[in-house]
């Protein structure tokens, strides 16, 4: 019986053979994400045309009881990977999820809840600088701030214009505060949202409808989907502002659509933008 594995390991052998030669013919893996590639995988991407790299920005922060603190960590990297795909030539950094909550001591807005980190707004600007330095140094062209919270949208838009005036003299370079990304999920969505009967009050600013069903589409796991239907009760003294109980997946998808397809042409047209001066 012990004869019998034989063709299988033929087999395994044959398919393990295969793979070595794609690698030794210098194919990298589909990723897109850094932390997924080695070095010299990332090193063959950029070398075969994908000279633009997504900075995810996320943040951890109280999104009321029934989601949970990273929701925008998991959020942006998840459309940072879709944009990054349709775009064909970008790669996604790591995402950031220290970011300005506000105050700490005394504790203001969301941090006044479990679980909240906040950092200095100048400490932010600087990591994202250092960030676009970095993969500067590596050969990267176009350096994208993505920004999956409004609060801090300003620092980004700071931060790539200190790096572009450092950078003036090459123009081959460019960072860019994205502000289409965050801004795809707020006007366009909701417009949609109420299209479809929902009101403002259900649809909210923060951990509401349109918040929880962005999230639902992104990772189910991310909601407590048996508090939904109690977590307006008590807001905003609870985190939550709108009312999540019709939130749903479907509803979500449209939204992560509109993010996608927006984000997508806002980057090319910066792109192009840069390369006609």
């Amino acid at each position: 019986m012990r004869f019998a594995f034989v063709p299988f390991l033929a087999a395994a052998a044959a398919c393990l053979f295969c793979a070595s030669a794609a690698w030794a013919a210098g194919s990298p893996p589909g990723t897109v994400f850094v932390e997924e590639l080695t070095s010299v995988e990332l090193h063959d991407k950029l070398a075969k045309g994908a000279t633009t790299v997504l900075v995810p920005i996320g943040g951890t922060e109280q999104n009321g009881p029934h989601m949970v603190l990273g929701k925008h960590n998991a959020r942006v990297r998840f459309l940072a990977g879709q944009i990054a795909q349709r775009l064909g030539n970008a790669v996604v950094a790591p995402v950031l999820a220290y970011v300005p909550e506000g105050s700490i001591t005394p504790p203001a807005a969301h941090m006044r809840f479990s679980g909240t980190i906040s950092i200095p707004e100048a400490s932010f600007e600087s990591i994202l600088e250092s960030t676009a330095k970095s993969f500067r140094q590596h050969g990267f062209r176009d350096i994208v701030f993505l920004g999956d919270h409004g609060g801090y949208e300003k620092s980004e838009v700071r931060a790539a214009e200190r790096i572009n005036k450092a950078w003036s003299a090459d123009t081959q370079f460019r960072a860019y505060g994205l502000t289409a990304y965050y801004e795809a999920s707020q006007a366009p969505f909701i417009q949609l949202l109420r299209s479809k009967g929902f009101t403002d009050a259900e649809i909210g600013t923060h951990a509401g409808l349109a918040d929880t069903s962005l999230a639902l589409a992104v990772d189910k796991s991310l909601v407590r989907a048996e508090l939904m239907a109690d977590a307006a009760k008590g807001s905003p003294a609870n985190g939550v502002h709108g009312d999540p109980k019709k939130s749903s997946a479907e509803l979500g998808q449209l939204g992560l659509d509109i993010i996608v397809n927006q984000s997508v042409q806002a980057i090319r047209q910066a792109i192009q933008q840069r390369g006609a001066h």
